[in-house]
């Protein structure tokens, strides 16, 4: 499976803001948003003014990068969202976000979603008491992810479930010990991405 495996700090440099990709270091003085505080590369900070194009694609990249989305998955995100009733960019955010490894992040069982993806790969969660390893699932309203009573004794988990977490869990999402439910999809005021998602709609609408 394809992935990236760059510089995180560099991505959220790029993009000019915290797209949380490493975790804790991301909530410390250690941040790379707060260490250097420009864009990447040699001629970082002295870019020009963006085109309307350049601003669209911007907005697409901040989007995909802040879920750990590559591009081909992330325009079938976008197609199945045209689909359905209701307002495109909507659609989108909240089939970005019913995605399993973003709720087990949103729950605060793991600090970023690389490492959610990773923890549901490793099949520590089930998903309605089935086995689910696969982060890209789409959960509905009533779906329960819970933490395997095996994973849960697991160093690692041990960790990531004892120690404070510093996720605030959304209003859609109920946290209760080693279980989170799914009590509605968000709107778009419950997500927390400052993004202008009206511009990857009108990226992808060309």
């Amino acid at each position: 499976m394809a992935r990236y495996i760059g510089a995180m700090c560099k991505l959220c440099r790029r993009e000019a803001q915290k797209l949380f990709l490493k975790g804790e270091r991301c909530y410390s003085s250690k941040c790379a948003i707060t260490r250097r505080n420009s864009l990447p590369g040699q001629h970082g900070k002295g870019r020009k003014k963006q085109s309307e194009y350049g601003l669209q694609l911007r907005e697409k990249q901040k989007a995909r990068r802040f879920y750990g989305i590559l591009e081909s998955q992330f325009s079938k995100y976008f197609d199945m969202a045209e689909r359905k009733q209701g307002i495109t960019g909507e659609n989108f955010l909240r089939l970005l976000e019913s995605r399993l490894d973003n709720v087990v992040y949103r729950a605060g069982f793991a600090f970023s979603r690389k490492e959610a993806r990773q923890l549901v790969r490793h099949g520590h969660f089930t998903v309605n008491g089935n086995k689910a390893n696969i982060p890209s699932i789409l959960l509905k309203c009533g779906d329960v992810v819970a933490v395997k009573p095996k994973s849960a004794e697991n160093a690692k988990m041990k960790i990531l479930l004892d120690k404070k977490r510093l996720v605030t869990v959304p209003q859609w999402i109920s946290v209760d010990e080693m279980k989170a439910t799914v009590l509605t999809l968000p709107n778009r005021e419950d997500i927390d991405l400052e993004v202008s998602e009206h511009l990857i709609v009108e990226l992808y609408s060309k």
